[in-house]
């Protein structure tokens, strides 16, 4: 079941129940998802040499909220990460926006997502060089979330940390000692604290009543590996995959997710046009970078995260880019080769 045909079906009435809502970067979201995989998308001109076949394919939209884009991107990026991976214990720590400010992260958008990001990793990395704790700079990865399974609007940051970081000082690695990172409720008190300060430096008018405890979870996962694959899924491919929308009947939707409490598969059911809203309001600010690395893991510490794999002994493997799946000649099933790609006049976003 594709979401460009649930798209058709309900553009209108989605057009008059959420006119107010919608932004043009949704806009320009339902323009790229109705353009993918069409003509209107582009095309490419394939060519056989042993056969001397030749074929017109279809280019995808490349928007990173189209559930059929971006695969290979996904890949990529997990393989970036994958070679950055440490043989220690590594953690999941997840900050959450309460309820009361969910409003107003809608409105500001831009502003709140990116102070998210970044009040994540200094109150992580404070913590880290904090002597009574860790006394090292820790390497980090944050990757910006705005839906609850269900996919409502609940904007969080999972943040992944390996167990361990670096003391330039006495220029060694402090390995983490257990399973314990930091303790949950600090790290909520601080980062409530950075945020709401940060807020009412920018201007803006905080509710009145806001809970004094806020929501960090913290926990381990092991070698870190099976979180980085979890959270690819969300990274580039929109916030639901097609195989999740399992009915749409009666001017109806109907997908499927797992409880996050009981890990049982549930079902969600709205009319068409709030079930297109509920996929359009994830969609992020043009040119938002919803996923950084910190510390020793950061683009320009590579030298630091040699140093630190080879102090770990880490096998590093040099591997060449994953290269793009090639297509198959559908007559002799030799890889075909492009002789021409024809582009629209269009951006995606």
């Amino acid at each position: 079941m594709q979401l460009a045909a649930i798209i058709r079906q309900y553009l209108p009435a989605l057009k008059a129940h959420h006119a107010k809502h919608l932004l043009p970067g949704h806009l320009n979201a339902i323009d790229a998802m109705l353009r993918c995989r069409t003509g209107a998308a582009g095309e490419m001109h394939l060519a056989c040499s042993p056969c001397a076949e030749q074929r017109d394919y279809p280019l995808s939209c490349g928007h990173r909220s189209c559930p059929r884009c971006q695969n290979h991107e996904t890949s990529r990026w997990l393989d970036r990460q994958q070679a950055k991976l440490l043989p220690v214990e590594y953690f999941l720590v997840t900050f959450t926006l309460p309820r009361e400010l969910r409003a107003l992260a809608w409105r500001h958008q831009r502003l709140f997502y990116a102070l998210m990001l970044s009040l994540a990793a200094s109150t992580l990395k404070d913590f880290g060089v904090n002597p009574k704790l860790l006394g090292a700079e820790i390497g980090l990865t944050t990757i910006l979330h705005t839906h609850s399974r269900r996919l409502d609007y609940h904007p969080h940051v999972h943040v992944i940390v390996p167990g361990g970081g670096v003391n330039r000082r006495r220029k060694q690695w402090c390995k983490l000692k257990g399973k314990y990172l930091f303790n949950q409720k600090a790290l909520a008190g601080v980062f409530r604290a950075r945020l709401l300060a940060a807020l009412r430096a920018e201007g803006l008018s905080l509710p009145d009543k806001l809970p004094e405890q806020w929501v960090v979870d913290c926990k381990p996962v092991g070698r870190g590996e099976p979180a980085l694959k979890y959270l690819s899924r969300y990274l580039y491919r929109g916030v639901i995959g097609e195989n999740r929308i399992v009915a749409n009947r009666d001017g109806r939707v109907t997908f499927e997710y797992l409880d996050s409490k009981t890990g049982e598969t549930r079902y969600r059911t709205e009319k068409g046009e709030d079930f297109l809203w509920l996929v359009l309001q994830h969609v992020l600010p043009r040119g938002f970078r919803r996923v950084r690395d910190c510390g020793f893991l950061h683009g320009n510490a590579k030298r630091t995260l040699i140093l630190v794999q080879y102090i770990l002994r880490v096998h590093v493997r040099c591997h060449p880019p994953r290269p793009r799946p090639v297509i198959c000649c559908p007559r002799c099933q030799a890889p075909m080769r492009i002789v021409a790609i024809l582009r629209p006049r269009w951006s995606s976003g």
